[in-house]
């Protein structure tokens, strides 16, 4: 059941998007792809795509991001005319992509003035417990963006690694959210099954097992277990 794969240029300068040119090459049917660009002008984002085209063995993706769009000032490049979405649009009545989309870790208020400004199809944001606390896009921007009927996937699921050793408790959060699916991090094979595992048996968490869960993980809210929302920190 595992079918939707989230990558991006960026990711180890492209060498994501070519192991997994590797799958798509054998098994393109079964995969749905959202890749991102991270340039904020039309050339440089068309130019983006294809070299992720070209390194997924693919003629098309089912979806492409605005990639860490953090800011107003990033948000404004990307959108102005001749900025990156006007790439998107083109490459989508190309074609080449069938869904645009946009993702954020930083600041829910930033992805609520993209959504106000074009219809996106779907939004990356960051979920784990630990977003619950500081600038949560669980609360504030999830409930307008259902009203637009987008599909929203939902990261930073384990906290990049922050939450390893609460990794149960920190997917059923995330699960129990109103979300499309979760990008779930895993490094083994080991850690795939478990992933799997828990989706497949899945359980709401109770109100009383989600107030302990937010008692026991406040202490770790800082600006070291969420890089993507510090200052100095970045996004992924």
């Amino acid at each position: 059941g595992v079918w939707y794969f989230d990558t991006a240029p960026a990711y180890s300068d492209g060498e994501s998007e070519r192991r997994l040119g590797l799958v798509a090459a054998k098994q393109r049917m079964d995969m749905w792809i959202a890749t991102k660009v991270n340039e904020t002008g039309r050339d440089g984002a068309r130019r983006q795509l294809e070299g992720s085209l070209e390194r997924l063995q693919t003629d098309h993706v089912e979806e492409v991001r605005l990639h860490d769009v953090h800011s107003f000032d990033r948000l404004n490049a990307m959108t102005a005319r001749g900025g990156a979405l006007d790439a998107l649009v083109e490459a989508r009545d190309e074609g080449l992509v069938r869904f645009i989309g946009i993702s954020g870790h930083a600041d829910p208020q930033v992805l609520l003035e993209a959504i106000r400004r074009f219809p996106f199809d779907t939004a990356l944001c960051a979920v784990s417990v630990l977003d619950h606390f500081f600038y949560s896009f669980a609360e504030e921007f999830l409930p307008f963006a259902l009203q637009k009927c987008m599909g929203i996937v939902g990261m930073k699921v384990f906290g990049n690694k922050a939450l390893a050793d609460e990794w149960r408790r920190a997917l059923r959060y995330s699960l129990g959210l109103p979300l499309t699916t979760v990008i779930a991090d895993c490094s083994t094979s080991e850690q795939l099954n478990s992933d799997i595992d828990l989706a497949e048996s899945y359980t709401p968490m109770t109100s009383l097992e989600r107030l302990a869960f937010f008692r026991d993980i406040l202490p770790m809210v800082t600006p070291r277990n969420m890089p993507w929302k510090s200052r100095d920190g970045a996004g992924n």
